[in-house]
């Protein structure tokens, strides 16, 4: 059943018109002819829909979206424009509109933005109540662990789990939207924005399966004796095109006269790949960061007993205090939706379980460093790769 709409435009026929047509369809209509006053209206009237214009004197429509996305983010905003304001409304769907139609507007195409929004809130709203079900149902079920602790993180890894998956899910669902517009507009640019999206999220999938995995699987390492440098060599050549494509260098400075060691060779692997990772994102940060080129260098060299030391040093946004004592704990994440906090948990988990050490210094603005320090370790028969 329609409910409550609201009308933003600094037109008054433009509303009389729409408002007219709206209430005929069932909606219970309110009006603004600027921004300020629309902020007013949607913190009073809570309405499920808003239609705003794109253009208006002083605060924007653009801006307008933001400001109520950020304080009413399950308010949906139908944005409305010009035939030469394309891009303005593209960018629109970047601050999370949920649709756009063109002026002069036609009811047949308002009624299926209309319908759309509804469709979304109707899939938003099943989504949030399958997450609460999910949640209720794996509460009851780790009350019956024997274990408190491991009850007490089962539910964290649902609910971070919950989490990720959901800003997945909204990422995929901007994707195809994208997608879906450029098909119908025949927009080359849209089709290929829709799929570099839908590409990041399904590689998100791919990470976050991969780090629970490694996460929840207690294992011994698989030990082989090898080339320490095998490792770092491998994540370099897998990530150096990555940090050049966000403007900073990755290097590599490894001792060529380290013997073998001992060492689970994919482990290692995995915690090289996940620090350079954040190295790089980190100095991908252009806001955060100090001045000068932006480099990542990653070293390996002997240390005094211990088998061999790893090193991942840039010089990106870096960490505050409180930011550094939580980065190993919790699903703890610096990147916001970007992240889940998993790849730490499983580096500081993989090198525990070497027997190793994993140490961290940061100051923000001046960048960050890692040392992975594993111990001499013999090999048993049983235990080679």
């Amino acid at each position: 059943m329609p409910g409550k709409i609201l009308i933003v435009d600094d037109e008054g026929g433009v509303r009389k018109v729409l408002s007219l047509s709206l209430e005929a369809a069932g909606y219970q209509v309110f009006t603004a002819a600027n921004a300020p006053d629309a902020l007013d209206e949607v913190a009073r009237v809570l309405p499920e829909i808003v239609l705003a214009d794109i253009r208006m004197p002083g605060m924007d429509g653009i801006e307008l979206l933001r400001r109520i996305k950020s304080e009413h983010a399950d308010t949906e905003v139908i944005m409305m424009t010009g035939h030469a304001e394309l891009d303005l409304a593209v960018r629109s769907l970047q601050h999370e509109a949920a649709d756009f139609i063109t002026k002069p507007i036609s009811y047949a195409a308002l009624e299926v933005a209309l319908n759309r929004v509804r469709e979304k809130a109707w899939m938003r709203a099943q989504l949030r109540e399958y997450t609460e079900n999910l949640e209720r149902l794996v509460e009851e079920k780790t009350n019956r662990l024997i274990e408190a602790e491991r009850m007490a993180a089962i539910g964290q890894t649902v609910a971070a789990i919950a989490h990720g998956v959901k800003n997945i899910i909204g990422g995929l669902t901007g994707g195809m939207y994208v997608l879906e517009r450029g098909i119908e507009l025949h927009d080359r640019r849209y089709l290929l924005q829709g799929w570099q999206m839908i590409k990041r999220n399904v590689q998100k999938i791919k990470t976050l399966m991969l780090d629970l995995l490694r996460f929840a699987k207690d294992r011994e390492p698989e030990y082989d004796l090898c080339d320490p440098n095998i490792p770092a060599r491998e994540v370099y050549h897998l990530m150096a095109a990555r940090a050049r494509q966000c403007g900073a260098e990755l290097k590599l400075d490894l001792d060529p006269g380290l013997g073998r060691v001992v060492l689970d060779p994919e482990g290692i692997y995995t915690c090289l790949l996940n620090l350079v990772t954040n190295a790089v994102d980190a100095c991908c940060n252009g806001d955060a960061c100090g001045e000068g080129p932006r480099e990542v260098v990653l070293a390996s060299g002997p240390r005094d007993g211990w088998a061999v030391e790893y090193r991942v040093k840039d010089n990106g946004s870096g960490m505050d205090p409180e930011t550094r004592s939580q980065i190993f704990r919790g699903f703890f994440s610096t990147k916001g939706t970007k992240g889940t906090g998993l790849g730490l948990m499983v580096t500081e988990k993989i090198v525990r379980e070497h027997g190793g050490t994993i140490q961290v210094e940061s100051e923000p603005g001046r960048g960050t460093l890692f040392v992975i320090r594993l111990p001499v370790r013999e090999i048993d028969e049983g235990e080679a790769g």
